[in-house]
């Protein structure tokens, strides 16, 4: 399991891996319980660090998936210098970039450079709500519950987040499920707000 020390450490050695390999600089765009356990969002462990979006130096940035092979395999050298998941870089919610991340996400997320050849956004908090309750309809509640009752959401960000996570998945299934748990979690008057 990662901690916010494995973490720093992990992409500080990966930094030094891709400039060893001269790659072209790259931004990551980071989600999930990773960019929660940087910006101290949360202090538990995670699994892994989930890449959102990925571009190159001044390149728009766009779906990670999947990661580039030289991306791959520095992450395979730091997983086995560390001990970490081989898996424990990996694109898993890169779908999320088809309909795009919230307006001004990278305004709102914490850069941090990591040597000369990689950058990482963590994702902010109004942003990590908003993926955090497409999480908890499409994965069911568990840890992405306990993250976004952490993160203190207010009516108006449930409300933004649940238009959001609709524009992911429009199904009838997904939008009864959503209103449901807005509901059982105390976000009713959002969710009647939203359907009116």
């Amino acid at each position: 399991m990662i901690n916010k020390e494995i973490l720093q450490k992990s992409l500080k050695l990966l930094g030094e891996i891709l400039e060893s390999e001269q790659t072209d600089p790259m931004n990551l765009v980071v989600c999930g319980g990773s960019a929660l356990l940087f910006c101290e969002y949360v202090y538990r462990t995670t699994k892994d660090v989930d890449v959102v979006g990925l571009g190159y130096g001044e390149q728009k940035i766009g779906a990670s998936k999947p990661l580039p092979e030289i991306l791959r395999k520095a992450s395979f050298r730091v997983a086995r210098d560390l001990g970490l998941d081989e898996n424990w870089l990996n694109c898993g919610p890169s779908d999320l970039m088809q309909e795009g991340l919230p307006q001004g996400y990278l305004e709102r997320a914490k850069t941090e450079k990591f040597g000369s050849k990689l950058i990482i956004h963590f994702l902010g908090r109004y942003d990590q709500i908003h993926l955090k309750v497409y999480a908890c309809v499409d994965s069911g509640p568990g840890r992405h519950l306990d993250d976004l009752r952490v993160l203190k959401p207010t009516d108006d960000e449930m409300e933004s987040a649940a238009r959001w996570a609709m524009k992911q998945d429009p199904s009838s299934d997904f939008r009864t499920i959503l209103f449901d748990m807005m509901r059982k979690i105390g976000y009713g008057t959002a969710a009647d707000r939203f359907q009116e």
